[in-house]
């Protein structure tokens, strides 16, 4: 398993706020926090936005194993967060996660469906109702993607995250198997049974009430013919 890393220098900043901000934008810096269960206290650096979007242009993206520089230090991290203009697209903040090599973390993974599954050749219709899976992995052993082969699925059939077979060192934490992809049936097989259905339901009401309306007519027509003897008298 390939595993992308990449390095970034940061410096140490003092302070927060619109202020300090505004200084290191000044400067082509963007102000950033290292957090992490084993550090004592969050570790409040400066970085260039630039570099950041480096750092993570490697096909694990969010996932790429990141060594910020500090002086003589060097945290290993993941990009955790990031805040952005939302005019100008630019990076204004970001939130780095420590992890150390022998810790799994958590993070979302892509998931990719693999195949032709047998449904799709029978005319049926395949949905992938998830687009990342959640797992937990060494920082080395995040994996670029997890994929799914669909092959066997047939019409009507549904694939749940239990069946996917996992790469080593991979885990899901999870109580629910939920789905994760769906072959449904052609939506033109569906639709003439319903609309035949549609179709028949008043013809099959239209007698009735024909019924009720000529018996509806009787009834009135019987109390009349009871009353002309009546206005004879």
């Amino acid at each position: 398993m390939s595993v992308d890393k990449s390095t970034l220098e940061a410096k140490t900043r003092e302070g927060s706020g619109k202020g300090v901000a505004r200084r290191l934008r000044a400067q082509g810096l963007v102000p950033a926090v290292v957090y992490g269960k084993h550090l004592a206290n969050p570790v409040h650096v400066a970085v260039d936005p630039k570099s950041v979007r480096a750092a993570i242009n490697t096909p694990h993206k969010f996932n790429t194993l990141i060594s910020v520089k500090l002086g003589g230090d060097t945290h290993q991290v993941l990009l955790k967060d990031y805040q952005m203009d939302p005019v100008t697209r630019e990076i204004l903040h970001v939130d780095f996660i420590g992890v150390r090599e022998n810790e799994p973390v958590k993070v979302n993974v892509p998931l990719v469906l693999t195949g032709k599954a047998v449904g799709v050749a029978d005319g049926g219709l395949l949905t992938q109702v998830r687009r990342e899976l959640e797992v937990w992995a060494l920082p080395n052993a995040i994996p670029e993607k997890i994929e799914a082969d669909v092959s066997a699925m047939k019409i009507a059939e549904a694939m749940h995250v239990n069946d996917v077979k996992l790469p080593s060192g991979v885990s899901i934490k999870t109580n629910v198997n939920y789905t994760i992809a769906v072959i449904s049936a052609p939506e033109a097989a569906e639709a003439a049974p319903a609309a035949a259905a549609a179709a028949a339901a008043p013809a099959a009401g239209a007698a009735p009430k024909a019924a009720d309306a000529k018996a509806g007519g009787d009834k009135a027509a019987a109390p009349a013919a009871a009353a002309k003897p009546a206005a004879k008298k």
